[in-house]
């Protein structure tokens, strides 16, 4: 394959419509709330941003008042200068008109190295008042050819007039910049990373233990270490490499060595072969750390071959400089350094490139050249592609995974990562990956580590990582008994999340929805649903509240605030059941954080939690959540790019409130159903309700299954992917774990004190509310979230 068939991509870059050209002005109407300004240099070429303006042009006007243009449709109007081309004010049908870009509700950015709590993000394409604007003046043209080339001075803007139907803008902004790629189903589920140089017996000894103590993992990452680093002790003073080497007036220095490698370290890995092959069949995928900005040297396996690719005498030993500018050199880069080494095991790469924004390319910075050469070249061969990197500005959601770079190990690092992760959605980027549990510095801290394994479980990648210092390691083992316990159940419950995540995944490629979505998405007009910055919509119908800050001493309960919209809610862990409106603080122990299913939830999960990889299950369990609502499982095999022609299979459950009666119902499946098991059994769980059933397969009767006093639970015969199943239940009652009075005695029971306090303060307070005040304030604020929960419900 040659480099122009390789890294060409797909695109529609010319408008539907001609464009009106007003003097120097030139206006396009893509959407009936989306609007194309340009001055300058004119361009329908795509760019690295905006692949696709063929768009559905609406029917639209464009008034000239002289010094001014207004430009009408439907839904929107935008007025701008018209010599400059600058806006002056905007109207969205529910905003109104706005005359400033203020209430920008932000994106992302490049990375959180050297970061510790909040910092400034980038602007997304969202607006508290209406109007968001994606500033295309500098990103640079792709070529047929798949060069990246510079474009003349322009200004380039798109208004993004959506008010706050955030999630069309969303989605039109997919259609405009391309659609996330769906992702491999092994990239759910967990990974494990650490920066230290093991040997190949050592790694796959740990990979054996994680099995043994059913800790399941999907993906292997070896760091940096899998290469030759002590390079001078090995090859000898000329292979240290400090040099400057100066790239369009930026000073590029390498003053260490063995950052960069190509060749595998056989002291470490005597058969690095046979160690993929292993980690193979322990059902794992493969990636390796990649630091590529010190090119290749003397010493590297490939280094004969790469010469004679770039013209350079191999005896010269003359070093070979990184240039993601050169066609010869990236054809070379990966034929001879990457290829080989993917036919031997390795799965996809981790591009770890921190050595600046500048190239021999104007505007070209080398970590969008790695990320968008490195994700098209691993989607060669029918393979669907993926790769671990850092964001490099908008349209980076086309190269999925973001890598967020070295976390500290504090509570500060922790609690802005809920609230970044989420408003990454706003620029489309919905797949990053974050250092769990810490990768540095910080502290050694059980409570942490669980919150932080937590929040991973419930985040796009959940990946374990960690520095070589030994005090770090992110083994459960390596902390106390009760926090490797918890530990085991989160990485089990990520593990039977994958069916639920990857139809998300799928969701996120064909219809631009977030996995997760900030609470504003679907509560636009409510001020709470934006001062909930850490709680987030995940996978559609939960809503998850990560417990960031540490827990009470005396009750043992941390705190989060939750935003609720009036619908019922049921917690996933405790089946506390809420249903009232506002921000509201509630607490949990270190076993769970809020996870809440919105009533006519179907959440389907693998009844497989301990083994390694990302299979299509053969047994699933279905959480059901009373009221009304629809589920569509999608599967297919997981890692080609066959689902294109339709090789992929969809299931349909719903579940009905009719009056008296809760009736659920599996449909037959449809599409490709030689990629499913023959027979398949299902476990109905029915969370909050108790109560009898009818059950009916195919017509046909199923003994009843009675329970009374905790949720009705019905184990299916294994059936085939035709049959039809509906379960009846008539009166279903409601499951309530405890009632008031109890789930208030275990709260103040489990508090660590006098038990003459308790006997003299506790105790009376339980009778009466009014009392509150002579309690601790975590005591009391717990004791008052009981009370709002049971308010609507006695």
């Amino acid at each position: 394959m040659n480099f122009s068939e390789e890294f060409a991509i797909t695109t529609a870059p010319a408008a539907n419509s001609a464009a009106e050209r007003h003097g120097s002005v030139r206006i396009t109407v893509l959407t009936d709330r989306l609007i194309r300004v340009e001055t300058g240099a004119f361009t329908d070429e795509p760019t690295q941003t905006v692949l696709c303006r063929n768009l559905d042009t609406p029917v639209f006007r464009i008034r000239d008042d002289g010094d001014s243009l207004l430009i009408s449709t439907p839904k929107a109007a935008l007025c701008i200068g018209a010599s400059d081309g600058k806006m002056r004010y905007a109207k969205t049908r529910d905003c109104g008109k706005v005359t400033s870009l203020s209430g920008n509700l932000k994106g992302t950015r490049r990375t959180l190295d050297a970061t510790s709590g909040s910092v400034p993000l980038k602007d997304g394409i969202l607006s508290k008042n209406g109007a968001a604007m994606l500033d295309d003046s500098k990103s640079l043209l792709l070529s047929a050819d798949g060069s990246i080339t510079p474009r003349p001075a322009c200004c380039d803007r798109y208004y993004f007039l959506y008010g706050r139907d955030y999630r069309a803008a969303l989605r039109d902004f997919y259609r405009l910049c391309g659609f996330t790629p769906l992702l491999p189903r092994f990239a759910l589920g967990n990974w494990w990373s650490r920066y230290y140089a093991y040997t190949q017996d050592e790694y796959l000894s740990l990979m054996r233990r994680f099995q043994k103590e059913k800790l399941p993992f999907t993906v292997a990452t070896v760091d940096m270490d899998w290469h030759w680093v002590k390079v001078q002790e090995k090859f000898g003073k000329e292979a240290s490499l400090r040099h400057v080497k100066r790239a369009e007036g930026e000073v590029q220095r390498f003053h260490t060595t063995g950052w960069t490698g190509y060749s595998w370290n056989t002291d470490l890995f005597p058969d690095h072969r046979a160690f993929l092959k292993e980690l193979h069949k322990e059902h794992l995928r493969v990636t390796l750390n990649l630091h590529p900005a010190a090119g290749v040297q003397f010493f590297e396996d490939a280094y004969p071959e790469m010469a004679k690719a770039m013209g350079i005498d191999p005896k010269s030993k003359e070093h070979i400089s990184f240039d993601i500018t050169d066609p010869a050199f990236l054809q070379a880069y990966f034929d001879i350094l990457h290829h080989p080494y993917e036919r031997e095991g390795v799965d996809f790469w981790w591009i770890d490139w921190q050595q600046g924004t500048r190239s021999k390319v104007t505007g070209l910075d080398p970590l969008w050249g790695l990320n968008h050469y490195h994700y098209l070249d691993s989607r060669r061969d029918g393979k669907r592609g993926l790769i671990l990197s850092r964001y490099a500005g908008p349209g980076s959601h086309r190269y999925p995974l973001g890598f967020s770079g070295d976390a500290g190990m504090t509570f500060s690092s922790l609690r802005f990562q809920p609230y970044f992760t989420a408003t990454a959605s706003n620029i489309g980027y919905t797949w990053w990956s974050h250092d769990i549990g810490g990768h540095n510095l910080g502290i050694h801290d059980d409570e942490l580590y669980i919150r932080w394994l937590q929040f991973g479980v419930f985040s796009p990648i959940n990946r374990l990582h960690a520095t070589s210092d030994p005090f770090m390691g992110k083994e459960p083992w390596n902390y106390q008994y009760e926090t490797q316990k918890i530990a085991q159940q989160w990485l089990q419950l990520r593990k039977r999340l994958i069916p639920c995540l990857y139809t998300a995944n799928y969701r996120t490629h064909t219809e631009g929805s977030a996995l997760i979505e900030p609470m504003y998405y679907g509560n636009p007009w409510d001020q709470d649903a934006y001062r909930v910055r850490n709680q987030y919509r995940f996978a559609g119908s939960l809503l998850v509240a990560p417990i960031t800050g540490r827990s009470d001493s005396q009750s043992g309960l941390g705190e989060t605030e939750v935003y609720l919209d009036g619908k019922r809610y049921t917690d996933l862990f405790t089946g506390d059941i809420y249903n009232y409106r506002g921000i509201h603080s509630m607490h949990r122990g270190r076993e769970s954080i809020p996870v809440l299913a919105q009533e006519g939830t179907i959440l389907p999960l693998d009844m497989d939690a301990t083994a390694n990889g990302a299979e299509i299950p053969k047994a699933l369990e279905l959480l059901i959540f009373s009221g009304n609502g629809k589920y569509t499982l999608y599967e297919d095999d997981g890692e080609t790019m066959c689902y294109q022609n339709g090789a992929f299979a969809t299931r349909d459950f719903s579940v009905k409130e009719t009056g008296q009666e809760l009736i659920f119902a599996i449909e037959p499946a449809k599409g490709n159903l030689s990629l499913l098991p023959e027979k398949r059994m299902f476990r109905l769980s029915f969370r909050n309700v108790c109560a009898s059933a009818k059950v009916l397969i195919e017509g046909a009767h199923h003994p009843k299954i009675r329970s009374e006093e905790a949720f009705l639970s019905i184990d299916l015969p294994a059936v085939t992917n035709q049959a039809k199943i509906t379960v009846s239940i008539r009166q279903p009652k409601v499951y309530i774990p405890y009632t008031r009075k109890e789930k208030k005695i275990r709260l103040l029971s489990s508090l660590t004190g006098s038990n003459v306090l308790k006997t003299v303060r506790y105790l009376p307070a339980l009778k009466n509310e009014r009392l509150y005040p002579l309690l601790p304030a975590a005591v009391r604020s717990a004791l008052r979230e009981i009370d709002r929960q049971w308010e609507k419900q006695e």
